[in-house]
């Protein structure tokens, strides 16, 4: 219900008490969906700003802002704010879907980072080359994290385009579009040779450039609550910031089962490298329908979706 829609109810209809509860049931459903996306956002700028105030490592107060902003809050939100109650999880798929978060989000970067970059860390420094010049590290930090995101997610954006097009990568990421429901959880179910590849894009590059351990713990914050966010099933709306952020009512499309739709809006954090290389795609007054392959059979597990890419022709088979 929109303003001039609240304006003719009131003028013309003398309003009972329920009328006058649902009403403001409406319009405090409004405010949120505009609001509830830079509100969660300030929230976890906030946490992580106070605790490195008082002295907590960076990365810490990224990961407890993290916690609280991105998983707490727009779980709850969720709930109370769903963009369709047929999406809510069940047990089973919360379960896989938080082993892939662990082992694949959380873990694996962390044994990549051990041993390949460490490793490369090293090669550079014993070669004398000074590839941390390449990096304006005076620039203030709102800067360089604007930089982070800008050139992160241009090579995001063509290896997630390459990924659908190119067969022997889509059979790994596919398992990225096997869901038939999104929610913020599901953010994390990548096969974890995908997710390696997307770490050598838009983590390792500035990890290799010496990026200061502030700029990279704010940057992680960014990353994971828009990351959250786009997968989320919250009733989200953007506005034109839809032309900026690749947000959840653009996302959405991405997963799509129809082809001409879901080979659009790549962008990680933003949808401007999109706009530029014509797949941007949001039609106005309209939502999508069916999500996930054409084979609706995909296999579901953990460890048959790691599986799976290695069994031609699975993603699209009818089985």
């Amino acid at each position: 219900m929109n303003l001039k829609q609240e304006i003719k109810l009131i003028t013309e209809n003398p309003l009972t008490g329920e009328d006058k509860n649902s009403l403001m049931t409406v319009r405090f459903r409004n405010i949120l969906t505009w609001t509830v996306y830079p509100g969660v956002m300030s929230i976890g700028l906030m946490i992580y700003y106070v605790l490195k105030s008082h002295g907590i490592n960076v990365f810490f107060s990224s990961y407890i802002a993290t916690i609280i902003a991105g998983v707490c809050l727009i779980t709850f939100f969720e709930l109370v704010l769903p963009y369709q109650k047929e999406w809510l999880p069940s047990s089973s798929e919360v379960g896989t879907d938080f082993l892939f978060m662990m082992l694949v989000q959380v873990l694996l970067p962390q044994l990549i980072s051990i041993s390949f970059v460490s490793w490369l860390l090293g090669f550079v420094k014993n070669s004398n080359w000074n590839i941390n010049d390449f990096w304006p590290h005076n620039y203030p930090i709102w800067i360089q994290i604007l930089i982070m995101i800008l050139s992160g997610d241009f090579l995001r954006y063509w290896l997630h385009r390459a990924a659908h097009t190119w067969p022997l990568l889509w059979r790994f990421h596919a398992v990225h579009h096997s869901v038939h429901k999104l929610y913020w959880l599901n953010l994390g179910r990548f096969h974890p040779l995908d997710r390696t590849l997307q770490l050598f894009c838009d983590s390792f590059p500035f990890i290799l450039l010496s990026i200061s351990k502030e700029v990279l713990a704010l940057y992680l914050l960014i990353y994971s609550i828009k990351g959250f966010f786009q997968h989320c099933n919250i009733d989200v709306k953007l506005g034109w910031f839809n032309y900026i952020i690749s947000g959840p009512e653009l996302h959405r499309w991405h997963h799509s089962t129809n082809i001409h739709e879901s080979n659009n809006n790549y962008g990680n954090h933003i949808i401007i490298w999109d706009i530029l290389f014509g797949t941007y795609f949001l039609p106005k007054g309209k939502k999508v329908s069916e999500l996930g392959l054409l084979n609706r059979n995909y296999p579901m597990s953990f460890l048959k979706q790691i599986q799976a890419p290695f069994i031609k022709g699975i993603d699209t088979a009818q089985l």
